[in-house]
């Protein structure tokens, strides 16, 4: 490949991975201007906030994204990618006006459910979307960088409000910080007019010469490349089969033989994977974790979080980078352990100093903080986005991921109305609680994780069903001569 191919391919799968960062910002934004507004005293005053309402405004996105995670498969499928995608950012664009113009504490949780509805569409489409139109090379990384820069968006939202904060008690302390989740959406707008669809939603919907030439793209050749040829081959003959077999799009599908089922099962295994760990309390709740930990300035609390957002994102993309290499389980099951190891050590150093005047023990806490992040950022934060679409199939993938997106969110639901409650009544025992059941994820992944790396989207079928659904050989055999020879026969 000269080094034009490999600009082309560089520059359109620079594009494609935009709207999945650009939707990743949007999502990590919205939590953490929620963590760095609900210390803010102009915030609290205006809507008259207690632990109820504190947690109702938080947990209004995850309502909005469970409300149209039913039907979102359907329109990711019926609509195309592209259009799913375009969708959900003029509802996350109303949602953040609405919220950010808030008379009352009514229109402000509605404005937050529409952010809601545009998350949960934007997720089912961007994974799918980018799952399937990358290279099989560079995917992992593409989707890896999904979740990893989730710390873009935490580190824009704390910087924001960081500068705001100098307003209060004027209500643009975060009324600003709410409008500005415009930003993301209003980008990607931009972007998506010079974007391919999905090639493998192009074939399945009879348009294989528009899929033919998408695939060459992405691969930053041209049509008659052998590796454009063999996927190409691969794809066609895959959902072929697909539909030769009566496998629909859609939910029946899933629950219809045990392969799927698998397939469903180990997809939304991944969102209480990176939704119950730990760092969602983090998330949401810094502020209640750094005051028990004796850090009780709020200037203080977020200029610790900015560090923290920024410590996320290099090791988020190091895990990313690496997940071809070290593959999805290692990836995970590292990450895990070191979260659960890590999550005990802060609860057991907020029990020892959270009320203590010793200024190395509440700074040793917060170390611990940054060390669990850390070790979520590295393996469980690109696995979040990355996994989760390799493991379905073509026919069942935007339906699961929008069920991955209902359990995610749901999670997220438990996090934002339990924990401040569990904060209030067992203090540093949450903690405990929380890396206690870290380990039973642990044992799940170990006994019952696929490992699905160095593989097409059709060779991990392989997998499931026991059976490839082609006769042309793996892309891996492609330097082969008997696999070019295969290629250039189909």
């Amino acid at each position: 490949m000269d080094w034009s191919q490999s600009l082309r391919m560089s520059l359109t799968t620079a594009l494609v991975v935009s709207v999945c960062i650009a939707d990743s910002v949007t999502i990590a934004y919205d939590g953490s201007v929620m963590g760095s507004v609900n210390v803010m005293s102009s915030y609290s005053a205006y809507f008259s906030l207690d632990t109820a309402t504190i947690a109702v405004n938080s947990t209004a996105v995850y309502l909005g994204a469970i409300l149209i995670a039913p039907i979102a498969g359907m329109i990711v499928d019926k609509r195309g990618r592209k259009e799913a995608i375009a969708v959900s950012c003029v509802l996350n664009i109303i949602g953040a006006a609405i919220s950010g113009a808030a008379q009352n504490i009514a229109m402000f949780i509605a404005g937050r459910m529409i952010i809601g509805l545009g998350m949960g569409l934007a997720q089912t489409a961007a994974s799918a979307y980018v799952s399937e139109t990358t290279a099989p090379k560079v995917r992992p990384l593409a989707l890896g960088l999904y979740f990893s820069c989730w710390a873009i968006g935490g580190f824009l939202a704390t910087g924001v409000c960081y500068g705001t904060q100098q307003m209060d008690p004027s209500d643009w302390a975060w009324r600003i910080p709410c409008l500005f989740q415009m930003f993301a959406p209003i980008c990607v707008l931009f972007i998506l007019p010079f974007l391919p669809e999905s090639p493998r939603w192009l074939i399945y919907n009879d348009r294989a010469d528009e899929g033919l030439h998408v695939l060459a793209r992405v691969n930053g050749t041209d049509v008659e490349h052998p590796s454009v040829q063999l996927q190409f081959q691969e794809i066609m003959d895959t959902l072929n089969y697909e539909k030769t077999e009566g496998q629909s799009l859609g939910f029946r599908t899933i629950i219809k033989n045990a392969p799927n089922r698998k397939r469903l099962y180990l997809c939304l295994s991944v969102a209480p994977l990176t939704m119950l760990t730990g760092s969602n309390i983090i998330t949401y709740y810094y502020g209640t974790m750094l005051s028990q930990a004796g850090i009780t300035s709020s200037k203080t609390q977020m200029e610790i979080n900015l560090v923290l957002s920024a410590w996320q994102f290099v090791i988020a993309c190091a895990g990313s980078v690496l997940a071809e290499g070290l593959g999805r389980r290692v990836l995970c099951l590292s990450s895990l352990g070191l979260c659960t190891i890590m999550f005990y050590a802060v609860g057991g150093m907020t029990a020892a100093y959270g009320t203590s005047s010793d200024t190395s023990g509440v700074y040793g806490t917060v170390a611990f903080i940054f060390l669990f992040m850390g070790a979520y950022s590295f393996g469980l934060t690109p696995l979040t986005n990355m996994y989760p679409p390799e493991v379905m199939s073509y026919n069942i993938r935007a339906t699961g991921m929008a069920m991955f997106t209902l359990l995610a969110k749901a999670c997220g639901v438990f996090v934002t109305m339990v924990f401040p409650y569990m904060f209030e009544a067992i203090g540093w025992k949450t903690y405990m609680v929380n890396a206690s059941w870290n380990i039973l994820f642990f044992i799940g992944v170990y006994f019952v994780w696929v490992e699905t790396k160095g593989k097409t989207l059709e060779e991990i079928d392989e997998l499931f069903d026991g059976v490839k659904h082609s006769d042309v050989p793996d892309l891996v055999h492609l330097d082969d001569k008997s696999a070019a020879v295969v290629v250039q026969e189909v």
